[in-house]
């Protein structure tokens, strides 16, 4: 039991730590993919348990990936010579198909596994139900949240730099 919750408390700060390095944005997305990790569990009667948390380590990967590549595309965007409130809508437009396909692709894929149909499914259902509430409630949060965000960062970010100069 010892080695098992080292094992998790190494993983979860490898997490973090992967996710602060990456992006500052990426932090936010744990806490609001809560918001249906919660529901996925709550519909199903299941606790949050160590196949919970896998799910939790996978949907992390995928909604910080999707953050990652909108923020990039968002800064290439703008060092081709697009001002801010362009790029940011642009990069968003141009970074809606993508997620929603994975999110799509990702959530029907484990739906099967979600209701516990097959050999072990109900072993493995919790770790759909998390990826699958997680993935639909962030993938809308990457896509209206952090735009938003990026745009009021480097709007105060612009503002600071100005009164530094002056």
């Amino acid at each position: 039991m010892k080695k098992t919750s080292l094992t998790i408390v190494i993983l979860v700060i490898l997490g973090r730590l992967l996710v602060g390095f990456f992006q500052f944005f990426s932090g936010v997305f744990l806490p609001l993919a809560v918001a249906g990790i919660v529901p996925g569990l709550l519909l199903g009667d299941q606790p949050f348990g160590f196949m919970s948390l896998l799910g939790v380590i996978a949907l992390v990967g995928i909604v910080v990936n999707n953050a990652i590549v909108l923020i990039d595309t968002v800064n290439q965007l703008r060092r081709s010579g697009m001002d801010k409130l362009d790029a940011v809508l642009r990069g968003g437009h141009l970074r809606l198909r993508p997620i929603l396909m994975t999110t799509l692709t990702t959530s029907l894929a484990l739906i099967p596994v979600a209701l516990g149909l097959g050999e072990g499914g109900e072993m493995q259902a919790p770790l759909a139900r998390v990826v699958v509430g997680g993935l639909l409630t962030s993938s809308l949060i990457t896509l209206i949240l952090i735009p938003t965000l990026y745009h009021s960062v480097e709007a105060f970010r612009g503002r600071f730099r100005r009164s530094e100069a002056e």
